[in-house]
């Protein structure tokens, strides 16, 4: 039986790309796998006759044969004739700009990898940890250092993080041989999953240590010391790099995130960066106007009251209130003014508001 033009099992023209003829294999590929088509050896046959196709178009030099002398480049009965030919699958599967790698985890259940790749086990990555601390409003118009006291996982002590006693060193597993994956063959590919002796260590610990019982780490409470930022708001997380649980068997840590809750502690309402209060004033003082003496959240300021002030006017003080954690400018003060009536008065201080009150045509 004449075989098939390769350009034709693939579906592209002959003058097609590299990546023309890679992206028709692909989905040729997938529509065809034989885990898709169990049971159906038509499309077994379609499948072998892809990758037929696939490996000798995308090698520059079996092209340009088979562009100049048809099949016959290759043998009387063609290229790949076995249907245990070899091939790099990374090379068409794998890459960064490859997702095939996903979608043959979801043919199979798990990651893949070429055969004739080992996999090198990795110690494992502790796992990130919280802590929360709170600080008062008053307390974050600078950068502040907080203590604080975390439980997290360390290497143990007694084995040094090997999970061995004594600190001897794990053997090698003898189902992996080292590696942490162990190798299965389905069809045309062999897959690659963690071993399930070692878990993907690659070492088995043949006596364990007494104290951790072979885990390598064991909970402890310990004492840090992070900067919390000035001008912080409420609710930040604050990431600190390498702060978490130590990894299994010294393997590298995970990362601590402090939560930061702000107490306000202060007359002052926070809007940002900027601050919002009440300023109390008496009649005269309205009335004449002149310089008052301020709380502030960083100490007593002095500001201008404008003669004839209403109640319900804004004065702003600039650069009084929080720092901006991005560009460590600070924001304003804002006082709302607010005129005191009195509800007491003495006979004397009545006698003397009356009179005003008769030079301005009130009447009581």
């Amino acid at each position: 039986m004449a075989k098939m033009d390769y350009y034709e099992v693939l579906g592209v023209p002959r003058n097609a790309t590299d990546e023309e003829i890679k992206k028709a294999y692909r989905k040729l590929a997938m529509q065809y796998h034989p885990d898709k088509n169990p049971g159906n050896k038509e499309a077994e046959e379609k499948f072998k006759e892809i990758n037929e196709a696939y490996e000798v178009l995308s090698d520059p030099e079996k092209r340009r044969m088979y562009d100049q002398f048809g099949h016959q480049a290759f043998g009387q009965g063609g290229f790949g004739q076995s249907p245990g030919f070899d091939f790099d699958i990374n090379d068409i599967f794998g890459g960064e700009e490859s997702p095939f790698e996903d979608i043959f985890s979801a043919f199979f259940g798990q990651s893949f990898r070429n055969s004739g790749r080992s996999s090198k086990a990795k110690k494992s990555r502790g796992q990130d940890i919280r802590a929360d601390i709170t600080v008062n409003l008053s307390e974050i118009i600078t950068d502040k250092n907080i203590t604080l006291k975390v439980r997290r996982n360390e290497p143990c002590s007694a084995c040094s993080g090997t999970g061995s006693r004594n600190a001897s060193s794990p053997t090698t597993c003898p189902s992996c041989g080292g590696r942490g994956q162990v190798r299965t063959t389905q069809g045309l590919f062999t897959i690659s999953t963690t071993c399930p002796r070692c878990h993907g260590t690659g070492t088995i610990i043949s006596d364990p240590c007494p104290v951790c019982k072979g885990d390598s780490v064991a909970e402890k409470e310990v004492t840090l010391t992070i900067r919390v930022p000035a001008g912080v708001e409420d609710g930040t997380r604050l990431r600190v790099a390498g702060e978490g649980d130590a990894g299994k068997f010294n393997g590298i840590r995970g990362d601590l995130y402090v939560v930061i809750h702000v107490r306000n502690d202060t007359a002052f309402e926070r809007r940002g960066v900027d601050l919002f209060g009440r300023l109390k004033i008496s009649f005269p003082r309205a009335v004449f106007g002149g310089q008052i003496e301020v709380a502030t959240v960083n100490g007593k300021k002095k500001i201008n009251i404008p003669a004839g002030v209403q109640s319900g006017y804004q004065i702003r003080l600039r650069g009084e209130g929080l720092p901006d954690i991005r560009t460590r400018s600070r924001g304003d003060i804002f006082y709302e003014v607010h005129i005191d009536v009195p509800q007491h008065l003495s006979a004397r201080e009545r006698e003397i508001l009356k009179q005003y009150a008769t030079l301005i045509g009130e009447s009581f």
